[in-house]
């Protein structure tokens, strides 16, 4: 045993390890003794599965070793991961740091595990985000961001579709004290790239929402903490979603999400004391033309984070190590079936997840859904108070608007500690909750003034757009310009809808703002025109999408569209639906799915359009 094994019979060992591993974990045991004595003879470390008793890496590690001993190649990201765990290079940022460089190769990936993006050749800068589970923020912590932007970065902090906020244009020597400066004021980047479980959203009026079944925050928290806290969880095959829909008045678009958590009312149902479940639903991928699938189980409120850490386990033992393109739980689950998956959890729970009868669930998805209640003045659940919520151009705060927004959090509505009530929504936008009614008015006017609009059209307030091409390297246009330009377009040639219409705008295929579920979605591609020849930014535009109760993967109208011409071919669109609806109530997303995309644009004539933007 003096000599090295072969690569022949280390895979061999390799795939006697990874059986055993999987085999003991699921046992709450860990392979030990002979596998280590045999590898420790000639057996490569960095390759081995671990054999040391409860090993955290225990599960990745065994599935990376599976994957080889089925004669697969692991990617170049598995590789490093297996080499030396992300999170245990810590010492490699501060070294570069101190160096003043930027990461390459594959180290761009592996900083993702610390929230620092380099993104170049958009930008020769990191761009850091944040993790704020249910897109809660205090004052204090706005003021922290506010001077973190300001000394480290480019002085601005972007609202992303996760509730969350991203900092620009970082150099070299800042990001990693923007990382540590974020710690100090209770805000962790770990985890918010990369392969990991990302930012766990909720429901953005969670506990004040008159309409909702139940207040998401405990359980949004509780999940949160749960993946701080558990390094397993931090070598997953590819990125995670988790999300958690209390029935309130704000979607959370919880069906976009690897794992959605949606509040049921559930009918004489002992199990639950207060009648109310989440259902549970899988599969969630909408850059991969999938909504998750709600399945027949229903969980206690409580159960939910034992139901999700299950799935992730689940996904880190048996999703793709080598190829990335289907290393999804998606693929996992088109794989196996989504009823071999729920059998896999009922099995690491040690029970079976309740299946009420569907005509026992009272209330579910999207109920109290208005799509215009993430801007602007709506009264709370408590007597006397509201909140107010803010429409940032491009979902975008300047330090001092930042700054400003924590102190009118503060003074309007600070409670008992001072710390105001900040929250971020999915629409890029952010609320400031528990204002009492009469502060209102004052509290709109002096965000107004910083250039903080609480009022916006249908046009505007259903506006989503990713970073694009100014500070995305995968993005193919500007869509942040193109989403502006669009708004521009409609409010200047007074164009007036009586019913919200969403345009989602993405710049690449990882549909960051989910184009596939706007009423109208764009996706950026690349357009040559056939005088000149000149590769140029353009479009393909998606109809028919929809989220909630109407959730729907919508359907590619137009290809390859310039982006001069979009502004005008949306807003005829949009005159051609105000054309051919029948009556207020006939959303655009109907109308689209009974006439077609070409019938709403043939409706709309010059001399209607005219007279609609008369």
């Amino acid at each position: 045993m003096s000599e090295a094994f072969t690569s022949e019979q280390q895979r061999y060992i390799e795939g006697f390890t990874s059986g055993l591993t999987i085999a003991q974990w699921r046992r709450g045991l860990h392979a030990g003794g002979v596998v280590s004595t045999l590898l420790s003879a000639g057996g490569s470390p960095a390759s081995a599965a671990p054999a040391e008793e409860g090993n955290p890496d225990a599960l990745a590690r065994a599935a990376q070793a599976r994957t080889l001993v089925n004669g697969r190649q692991l990617t170049p990201e598995e590789h490093a991961k297996r080499e030396r765990h992300p999170l245990d290079r810590w010492d490699e940022l501060t070294q570069r740091a101190q160096a003043g460089r930027f990461p390459t190769g594959i180290d761009v990936f592996l900083s993702k595990y610390h929230g620092l993006f380099h993104v170049a050749p958009a930008e020769n800068a990191f761009m850091c985000r944040l993790r704020l589970p249910n897109g809660l923020l205090t004052a204090s912590q706005l003021d922290g961001i506010a001077a973190i932007a300001e000394d480290c970065a480019e002085g601005h902090a972007d609202i992303t579709t996760r509730a969350n906020l991203q900092i620009r244009g970082i150099g070299a020597r800042e990001g990693v004290e923007v990382v540590t400066r974020l710690q100090e004021i209770g805000i962790i980047t770990r985890g918010s790239g990369a392969d990991n479980a990302r930012n766990v959203t909720g429901s953005a009026t969670a506990g004040i929402d008159p309409a909702e079944l139940i207040d998401t925050r405990p359980y949004a928290r509780a999940m949160h903490h749960a993946i701080l806290n558990s390094r397993a969880l931090y070598n997953l095959p590819r990125k995670f979603n988790i999300a958690f829909d209390g029935g309130g008045t704000i979607a959370t678009l919880e069906e976009t999400n690897d794992i959605a958590f949606t509040a049921v009312a559930i009918l004489g149902e002992p199990s639950l004391p207060d009648g109310i479940g989440f259902r549970i639903a899988f599969g969630g991928i909408t850059g991969h033309g999938d909504l998750a699938t709600p399945t027949a189980c229903v969980c206690a409120p409580q159960e939910a984070v034992a139901v999700a850490t299950a799935a992730l386990e689940i996904f880190i033992a048996e999703g793709d190590r080598g190829d990335r393109k289907r290393a999804r739980l998606k693929y996992l689950l088109d794989r196996w079936g989504h009823d071999r998956f729920l059998a896999a959890i009922e099995e690491r729970l040690g029970r079976r997840l309740l299946r009420p009868p569907a005509a026992a669930i009272a209330a579910c998805q999207g109920t109290g859904h208005t799509r215009l209640a993430h801007v602007g003045v709506h009264r709370q659940r408590q007597p006397g108070l509201c909140w107010v919520g803010i429409l940032p151009p491009g979902g975008r705060l300047r330090s001092d608007q930042l700054r400003a927004v924590a102190e009118l959090a503060r003074a309007h509505a600070g409670g008992p500690r001072g710390e105001g009530d900040i929250r971020l929504t999915v629409w890029q936008s952010l609320l400031i909750a528990n204002v009492p009614e009469g502060e209102t008015a004052s509290l709109c006017a002096a965000l107004e003034s910083l250039g903080l609009p609480t009022r916006a059209g249908p046009v505007r307030a259903g506006m989503v757009a990713c970073t694009g091409s100014r500070g995305c390297r995968f993005a193919a246009a500007d869509t942040k310009g193109m989403a502006a330009r669009i708004i521009d377009y409609t409010e200047a040639h007074g164009l007036r809808l009586d019913s919200p219409v969403n345009i989602h705008v993405t710049g690449c295929h990882h549909s960051c703002a989910q184009h596939y579920i706007g009423d109208i979605g764009l996706i950026a591609c690349r357009v040559i025109d056939p005088e000149t020849d000149e590769d140029l930014p353009g479009f393909d535009v998606v109809l028919g999408g929809g989220h909630g109760r109407a959730a729907r993967i919508g359907s590619v109208w137009r290809r390859q569209i310039p982006e001069a011409e979009l502004p005008a071919l949306i807003t005829q669109l949009l005159v051609g639906y105000l054309k051919a609806r029948n009556g207020p109530d006939d959303s655009f997303r109907d109308c689209v799915l009974r006439l077609g995309g070409d019938a709403l644009l043939a409706a709309a004539t010059v001399a209607q359009v005219e007279e609609v933007m008369a």
